[in-house]
């Protein structure tokens, strides 16, 4: 690692806080006032509302209400896996926390596991979930099984492994060569509990038939999607597949395109000034006021 290569400052301007979902000591930051933007992160070892957004909360933060929650088992959220139905107890937390908050209608923002979940919650036109306005960043499609992703499903709890999975999410190499970033991530990924909770979906038992959650069909209807939708996608990202996003928004009604170059799988954290100028502009009506919820 090139210790010259660091990592832009973070501005802080939000608050972290906890609430309890139906037992579930659930994490999330909020910052800002006016209509609601919920954000949901992404899902790699390590992966937190903190790590997603810390780079974009600031900018929306100054027309929007912005909350970020970690999901169940990751960040400063409860350490739970449902071995029955991940996705579905997950998104049902996320539900329920979107209750307990009296959170109405609002618009969405997810980036990887938290934009595919997103889509798919549009489709299926989840009750707990009142979307207005839809973003999904490196989000839906076809997820080949390529050796950028077995960085990712494979880690080991390392330095090194935490390289590797940065070197797979970013096109940037100041996102591995940053010793003091790839450190945070690190200790991150290796809090109590939070290995465990990550590396958990990959458990089979000896009984049970050979299952692979990536290299699928994408099962997912999105002719369904029913509110505008952007999707923003990274031109050299590693884990999809070029043109992926576009061929996606083709079966959305209501639905906008915008890759950026230069940049790999987390464009909300590699690129926060493009994605920023992106979401402001789309979630902001044509008088030039952000949309109420």
């Amino acid at each position: 690692m090139n210790a010259a290569e660091k990592v832009p400052p973070v501005e802080k301007a939000y608050r972290s806080r906890f609430v309890d979902v139906d037992g579930i000591r659930t994490h999330y930051l909020e910052a800002g006032e006016g209509p609601i933007v919920v954000l949901l992160h992404s899902g790699e070892f390590g992966g937190c509302a903190e790590l997603s957004w810390e780079y974009l909360i600031p900018r929306l933060a100054e027309r929007y209400r912005v909350i970020a929650p970690d999901w169940m088992g990751f960040g400063k959220t409860a350490k739970l896996h449902d071995f029955e139905g991940k996705r579905a107890r997950m998104i049902a937390h996320i539900a329920r926390f979107l209750a307990v908050l009296a959170i109405g209608r609002a618009s969405f923002v997810g980036n990887s596991m938290g934009a595919t979940f997103l889509l798919q919650i549009a489709a299926e036109r989840h009750p707990g979930f009142a979307i207005d306005r839809l973003v999904a960043i490196s989000g839906g499609g076809w997820m080949p099984e390529n050796a950028a992703r077995k960085r990712l499903t494979d880690y080991d709890g390392s330095l090194d492994g935490m390289v590797g999975i940065l070197q797979s999410l970013f096109e940037g190499s100041v996102w591995h060569a940053d010793e003091d970033y790839v450190r945070r991530r690190h200790a991150l990924s290796i809090a109590p509990g939070a290995w465990e909770a990550v590396a958990a979906a990959r458990f089979r038992s000896p009984n049970a038939p050979e299952r692979k959650e990536f290299g699928q069909a994408d099962a997912t209807n999105y002719e369904a999607i029913g509110v505008p939708t952007l999707l923003i996608a990274g031109a050299e990202d590693k884990l999809r597949l070029p043109g992926y996003a576009t061929d996606v928004a083709k079966r959305i009604a209501d639905s906008k395109v915008a890759v950026i170059t230069g940049c790999g799988h987390c464009a909300n954290i590699e690129r926060p000034d493009i994605v920023g100028d992106l979401l402001l502009d789309f979630l902001t009506d044509k008088a030039g006021q952000p949309v109420a919820a």
